[in-house]
């Protein structure tokens, strides 16, 4: 079955709304993959997932930790071959196609506001497009769809 494919434009904090959305994913009972551009942002989302809400608690942790299939969210990046141990939402905040995006159930982009994030969004919107997958696109700062 294809995944469902989720663009949200626009982001003032990508990293932050990948928080967001990722702690509400979990709050509904959801397995979460989170893959960033590189190691450093990985070391960024690991650490704004501990302090993003003070009030809950987002278990996670890295793609290669031995706890990983147990734990709800898991955090990879594009620079390290990612074994998911979940195939449910996958978050996708690099600049390319995820290996592997087409065994998850959902498929998040998440793009920042500047033309460096903007033009690879584009291709792999396009890229999904021609895959036929179902595509949606929403507004990250007013959350709605365009």
């Amino acid at each position: 079955m294809a995944p469902r494919v989720q663009f949200y434009h626009n982001a003032e904090n990508p990293l932050a709304l990948a928080c967001e959305l990722a702690a509400r994913a979990y709050g509904s009972g959801r397995k979460v993959a989170l893959r960033t551009r590189d190691a450093a942002s990985a070391r960024q989302l690991d650490q704004l997932l501990w302090s993003f809400e003070q009030q809950s608690f987002v278990p996670h942790v890295m793609a290669g930790s031995p706890l990983a299939g147990e734990t709800p969210v898991v955090i990879g990046h594009a620079e390290a071959p990612n074994e998911w141990p979940h195939s449910e939402i996958l978050f996708n905040l690099a600049d390319d196609i995820p290996p592997g995006h087409e065994r998850f159930r959902m498929l998040i982009e998440i793009i920042g506001q500047g033309e460096a994030q903007k033009l690879p969004a584009r291709a792999r919107w396009m890229h999904y497009k021609q895959q036929d997958l179902p595509l949606q696109a929403f507004d990250a700062i007013r959350r709605e769809a365009l």
